[in-house]
C-alpha cells in the first residue's frame, strides 16, 4: 500500500544535544510529511540552481 501524504499523520520529531564544559544546548525540531516534502524541495531547487551557476561560470571562462 503506497504512503498516503494526504492523511492526517503526526509530525516527525528529532532532537539534537550538545554539550561541551559549561555548554549545553539542546534542539527540537517537529516536522510533518508535508514539511518534509518542501525541504526537500526547496533543496532540490537550491542544488539545481547551482549547478547552472557553475556550468555558466565554466562556460564564461572557457571564452576568455
Amino acid at each position: 500500500m503506497p504512503y498516503d501524504l494526504t492523511a492526517d499523520h503526526g509530525p516527525e520529531t528529532a532532537v539534537a544535544e550538545f554539550e561541551a564544559g559549561p555548554l549545553r544546548y539542546r534542539a527540537e525540531v517537529r516536522v510533518t510529511p508535508a514539511g518534509i516534502l518542501a525541504v526537500g524541495a526547496l533543496l532540490s531547487g537550491v542544488l539545481l540552481s547551482t549547478a547552472v551557476i557553475v556550468w555558466a561560470t565554466k562556460a564564461a571562462a572557457g571564452r576568455r
